[in-house]
């Protein structure tokens, strides 16, 4: 059962429109093919009801009326009430699990609150709606006091109740504690059906999500994106995986969607997936040592069942300072490119010295970096040792290099309208030493590439009137500015190469 749309909505900051509601309900019923969804608590909101109708009349067009569920609280009809006018058929009902909170919460003993929820249970009974039941703070209640869960059970296990849902409400068990109190509860109560509701304080979700399943429950409670109160629920992604992958358990999931509704959950909640999150993390399929990409290379010798392609993702090889050969040949396999031996030296190199100022280049980048090299010639009449640009806002721009021409070293400053025309007004300085002027600029170009992000690498490609004819210079680099300085370099040295022959 996945309760993004009530639980994970207790997430700080998150709040679904009705629209999003509806949208995410679609998606994780008939893409993702979760057996129940919770989607709200009773009374909250107006906007609330508003969703809810709305899922619930989706639902009942397209099947899935029963697998709508809504959290309702001990006041004998209100909540009920409120769950038939939004059409919806389940109640999962809020009861004490905990004598702690039933004595000092509600000021009631077992069994007043007993007499309580069978009132409201009746009632809902009697409107046709299935019941469930939470028993909220049932972990911290079965350790503090089992004898205050028994009588609870006891007195509602022939209730007509579906299912008896088991929360760890503070996260606070372990796998050992989960298997312990869950075969207890099942050995107990053989004939009714519980499920788990974990949370993830202790980092421990899905591992007690394995304890449950191997105590006998076949109902575990999860979310998108392990949205929910404090360290959140337990993970839908990581939940499906694992009971698939080392339990062999069979799962409705179609996991060709779990990233595809991650990333719609995102965007909805404003609540963004860290890069290495399992399966869904943005980094997590992507190799960055060169070793790894070459034992891929020689025989997959990296890759796992975990396998990208199972939910609708790619592998990729980074690009940066470690990387190999080979993470160069996977992603110009990607893009179906063909470079010599040496010209892939040339492109690794400058790969390399790329990355120890920028942390990953993309594939996006490649293409950029492999015509900047291709076009590259070894010429070395003019080469920048150092190079500091300042701007700001309402201020003139300035510039220090230090340039070595043709053994020659020179340390120059500039002023301009911008950090390019600073350095160009530097770079004149020194090259009128050497009897060099710069041809006149026609055309500026800066671009990212396709797909690319504001950490992207930068290529400008400038256009030079030189006389006779118009020549274009390129640099990259993943700072604009320097990319421009990178052409501006190939054009004197195309043309100080041209004097000296």
């Amino acid at each position: 059962m996945d309760t993004t749309l009530r639980d994970g909505e207790q997430t700080q900051g998150v709040s679904f429109t009705p629209a999003e509601k509806v949208n995410i309900a679609k998606a994780l019923l008939q893409s993702l093919r979760v057996d129940r969804i919770e989607v709200a608590s009773a009374r909250v909101s107006q906007g609330e009801k508003e969703a809810v109708t709305s899922i619930n009349q989706w639902a009942q067009q397209e099947g899935f009326a029963g697998c709508v569920e809504v959290l309702g609280f001990v006041d004998h009809t209100r909540s009920v009430d409120w769950i038939l006018e939004t059409g919806g058929q389940v109640i999962n009902l809020l009861t004490k699990g905990s004598e702690k909170h039933c004595r000092e919460q509600l000021g009631k003993m077992l069994t007043e609150h007993t007499e309580d929820i069978l009132q409201t249970v009746n009632y809902a009974l009697t409107k046709d709606l299935r019941v469930n039941v939470y028993l909220e703070d049932w972990s911290n209640g079965y350790q503090d006091n089992p004898d205050y869960v028994y009588g609870l059970m006891d007195n509602l296990r022939h209730s007509g109740i579906s299912h008896f849902m088991l929360p760890d409400t503070l996260g606070v068990l372990s796998p050992e504690e989960v298997f312990n109190n869950l075969s207890d509860m099942s050995k107990r109560y053989p004939e009714l059906q519980f499920d788990f509701h974990p949370h993830n304080d202790y980092g421990l979700a899905t591992a007690n999500v394995m304890a449950a399943v191997r105590a006998g429950l076949s109902s575990i409670h999860c979310t998108v994106n392990c949205l929910g109160e404090r360290a959140g629920n337990a993970s839908l992604a990581e939940v499906a995986v694992v009971l698939r992958d080392k339990m062999n358990m069979k799962l409705s999931i179609d996991e060709s969607h779990i990233v595809r509704i991650s990333n719609m959950v995102e965007n909805f909640s404003g609540k963004r997936v860290a890069a290495n999150t399992p399966i869904i993390g943005a980094d997590v399929f992507t190799q960055t040592a060169g070793i790894h990409a070459d034992g891929d290379q020689k025989g997959g010798l990296y890759k796992t069942r975990l396998s990208p392609e199972r939910f609708s993702r790619i592998r990729s090889y980074a690009l940066g300072k470690m990387s190999g050969k080979a993470s160069l040949k996977k992603n110009l396999e990607q893009l179906e490119l063909d470079l010599s031996e040496e010209n892939q030296k040339k492109v690794l190199a400058r790969i390399v010295s790329l990355g120890d100022s920028k942390q990953t280049i993309t594939t996006d980048d490649l293409p950029f970096i492999i015509a900047d090299v291709l076009e590259s010639k070894n010429y070395q009449h003019i080469k920048l040792l150092n190079c500091s640009i300042t701007s700001g806002l309402n201020l003139e721009s300035t510039v220090s290099i230090r340039v070595n021409v043709n053994g020659t070293k020179h340390v120059a400053s500039g002023a301009g309208n911008g950090g390019f025309d600073a350095f160009i007004d530097a770079i004149n300085k020194v090259m009128k030493l050497h009897n060099y002027s710069l041809p006149e600029l026609t055309d500026y170009e800066v671009r990212i590439p396709k797909g690319g992000h504001a950490s992207a690498l930068t290529e400008c490609v400038i256009t030079w009137d030189c006389g006779r004819e118009l020549r274009k210079t390129r640099g990259v680099h993943a700072n604009q500015v320097f990319a421009a300085v990178f052409a501006v370099l190939k054009i004197i040295n195309m043309q100080l190469h041209e004097l000296k022959m």
